[in-house]
Order: structure tokens, then sequence, then C-alpha cells
């Protein structure tokens, strides 16, 4: 998201910043400059999250260590 200024706003952000010293203000068009620099985005491949589930297990043994570590509630001693 993007903030655009009047020149009105911008004149009076100028009058405040031209009372900085020489460092502070290099250092300010410095930050600016890189905020205004294109950066290449890298390409997203979506085709690289497409995929089957990879596994040497049976679809028998999946479920069972997906049920093994869960907690049955029936069980819960009583305090």
């Amino acid at each position: 998201m993007s903030l655009a200024l009047t020149n009105k706003t911008i004149e009076r952000y100028f009058g405040f910043l031209t009372k900085l010293d020489n460092i502070s203000k290099k250092k300010l068009i410095a930050k600016l400059t890189e905020s205004i620099e294109f950066k290449e985005e890298k390409e997203f491949d979506l085709y690289s999250l497409y995929g089957a589930w990879e596994d040497h297990r049976d679809s028998d043994e999946i479920i069972k260590d997906l049920i093994d570590p869960r907690v049955d509630k029936q069980d819960i001693a009583a305090f």
C-alpha cells in the first residue's frame, strides 16, 4: 500500500528536513533511494506445490501412524 502526499505536505516535510545535518540528509536519501529501487521478484512456480504423497507405507500403516498418538478422552484419570 502506498501513501500519496500533496505538494503542500511535501513542502512541509521538506521545510523540516532542510534543518537536518548533511550526514542525516545523506542517510535519508540513501533509505529513500533503496525504497524506490525495483527489486526483481523471483518467479513462483505454482506447479512446484503440486504432487502426490510419496511414501513406502501402505494406507493402513499411514492411518495407524496418524491415529496412534491421539489421546482418548475416555481414559483420562480423575483428579
